[in-house]
């Protein structure tokens, strides 16, 4: 009996469409099978959350990149609502922000984020931290899938 790799829901949560586009490359030359959606504004990431208007049909995510500085709704306000929900609280979630700001991580972590990591402003550096995400999110981490 073959094992069929399981198909994991990304959700970017982004509004720098050139982050964006380099997370999407980068993934998209994963090994591991992976279908990315991304938003850019916590507003819309809540409509995506909820299969809200033109998100009625949005999969559930098996894991959320969540940027802090959004417009809308901030990442903080965001984070505090998917770990509030029951539905949505066990799903992991990665601060992905260019805040190094010890009040930015430590509120974070106060909200129950998984992981929290800086973008750096180097290229090669910004592709090995997507890179690494995948891999320990992706390739070692045992995730609950819906």
């Amino acid at each position: 009996m073959t094992i069929q790799p399981k198909l994991l829901t990304i959700l970017l949560i982004e509004d720098s469409k050139s982050d964006a586009v380099l997370i999407q490359e980068t993934l998209s030359e994963s090994k591991f099978l992976n279908e990315l959606y991304i938003v850019r504004d916590g507003v819309e990431a809540t409509d995506f959350l909820y299969k809200r208007g033109k998100y009625a049909n949005a999969p559930h995510p098996d894991i959320i990149l969540l940027d802090l500085n959004l417009p809308k709704k901030n990442g903080r306000e965001l984070l505090a609502e998917i770990k509030a929900d029951e539905k949505l609280m066990t799903i992991p979630v990665v601060v992905l922000t260019t805040s190094s700001d010890e009040v930015d991580i430590l509120k974070s972590y106060q909200l129950r984020v998984n992981c929290y990591l800086v973008k750096p402003t180097e290229l090669e550096s910004f592709i090995e931290v997507v890179k690494s995400i995948e891999h320990f999110w992706l390739a070692l981490v045992e995730l609950p899938f819906e």
